[in-house]
């Protein structure tokens, strides 16, 4: 049988013991394999690895010899509780092997946990498990997690007090990274949270999450932005100091005035054009873009991405102007602006 959604979701956390398996198959690795770990640990339980109640092989090992699977559910383990065989990176060329071993499948057997890549509607594997009464076949697919995803792991770090603002924060997070990375970072904010009963915070969850710019191009961009001419001149004599380009300089303040003035330009206000940002933008850097949009406006915000893309142009021209006093210029030139605003 197929299951989808919520159903899904929701047996990952609580399988039936008393199925005789389950294929959970995708084009994300990773998101495959978070769910198998899940599954398998809701199964068997935190001991059941050392208790030898897994038996672990691989698509592989079943080419060779088909049999593995039969052996494998059939085996008589020297500790008592379910027992789970776990076949990794099966295809369609191994569902021979798991055909014969659902037929011979009964009650008391181990559980059968298969993972496989992305699987079409004809493959063979995903017809052995659709198609038994006793078993499920859940396709993993590329879409961020649910809310209800996203609470269930939240509860499982510990952490419970999390108000609405902070949540959607968290939702943004988990559109902006991978599901890996995702989890681990809210078992860095859990940790950082440990023995604290306060709230989550915005602020928080934007200290624990990855940085996915350099530090101090963000805060150049900041001075520019909040128009600090004289932090700026110290701010530009560090960053050349570091060896950073030029051209990424003006790479990175068009792209940040490109960002204000799409959230400047929504019909619906300066927060709603944020909130169709991709990736999204959470926590104190959302608050900053929303105050810096808001006070440079529209029509001030398509005057300073052609002061930058005129820079860039001559970046990238045949110009002998020394590079990084160009783009120093254009951008002293917007801290001005800023400063009078």
């Amino acid at each position: 049988m197929k299951l989808a959604g919520i159903a899904a979701t929701r047996y990952f956390g609580k399988p039936d013991p008393a199925r005789l398996g389950l294929l959970i198959y995708g084009a994300d690795a990773m998101r495959v394999a978070l769910r198998r770990q899940e599954v398998i640990a809701a199964l068997i339980g935190p001991e059941g690895e050392a208790e030898m109640r897994l038996t672990r092989m691989s698509g592989a090992d079943l080419r060779k010899d088909a049999s593995q699977v039969i052996d494998g559910i059939k085996e008589i383990g020297f500790f008592p509780g379910p027992r789970v065989v776990f076949v990794e990176e099966a295809t369609d060329t191994t569902a021979p092997a798991f055909d014969a071993a659902v037929k011979a499948w009964t009650h008391g057997d181990a559980q059968i946990i298969v993972t496989a890549g992305a699987l079409t509607a004809k493959s063979a594997l995903r017809k052995i498990f659709e198609n038994h009464p006793n078993a499920y076949a859940i396709g993993i697919y590329d879409d961020p997690p649910s809310r209800e995803e996203i609470e269930e792991i939240l509860k499982k770090a510990g952490l419970r007090a999390i108000p609405n603002e902070t949540m959607t924060d968290v939702l943004a997070l988990s559109k902006a990274l991978d599901p890996g990375d995702f989890r681990q970072t809210i078992e860095k904010i859990a940790l950082y949270k440990y023995g604290d009963s306060s709230p989550l915070t915005s602020a928080e969850v934007a200290l624990s999450a990855p940085s996915t710019v350099e530090a101090e191009i963000d805060e150049v961009l900041e001075l520019v932005a909040d128009g600090r001419p004289l932090d700026l001149a110290r701010m530009m004599r560090r960053i050349e100091g570091q060896g950073v380009q030029p051209v990424t300089l003006a790479i990175m303040a068009t792209r940040h005035f490109r960002t204000l003035h799409m959230a400047a330009s929504d019909p619906g206000g300066v927060g709603a054009g944020l909130g169709k940002l991709r990736p999204p933008v959470f926590g104190p850097r959302r608050d900053v873009l929303q105050r810096q949009a808001s006070r440079w406006g529209m029509m001030r915000l398509e005057e300073a991405l052609k002061v930058l893309i005129e820079a860039d142009l001559t970046l990238r021209s045949a110009s002998k102007a020394p590079q990084m006093a160009v783009i120093e210029r254009a951008l002293m030139r917007l801290a001005s602006v800023a400063a009078k605003l």
